[in-house]
């Protein structure tokens, strides 16, 4: 029996440190547009709220619209506490479906990515 103790254990410390380790990366928590929504008018830039701090040299996004055609985005910078990235667009956005592709490197020094979509109605 002591011996299913310890297995039982090892197993509930090493699932606790693996959570803890997951929640120790930048994960985006709001985004405007936000994700699969319509939106009436073509946003002027794009912000992605994470929940951690960023590191600007190593983060960004690239936006593509209707046949995956690229999108003129300027340069990028960080608001509310480096929390937030945002990215001005630099270009007309017409109507239809747009995705965000965003990569992040936290101040703690975890990277993570991801896309999303929405969409300009016409």
């Amino acid at each position: 029996m002591p011996q299913i103790k310890k297995l039982t254990f090892l197993a509930v410390a090493a699932t606790i440190a693996f959570a803890g380790q997951a929640l120790a990366h930048a994960h985006l928590k709001a985004a405007a547009p936000a994700s699969d929504t319509t939106v009436k008018q073509a946003p002027s830039e794009l912000d992605l709220t994470f929940t951690e701090g960023l590191n600007l040299k190593f983060s960004g996004a690239k936006l593509t619209g209707p046949a995956k055609a690229a999108v003129k985005t300027g340069e990028g910078s960080l608001m509310d506490g480096d929390m937030t990235l945002m990215v001005p667009v630099s270009q007309k956005l017409t109507p239809g479906k747009y995705t965000v592709e965003w990569h992040v490197l936290s101040t703690d020094g975890h990277k993570t990515n991801g896309t999303y979509s929405f969409t300009v109605a016409p």
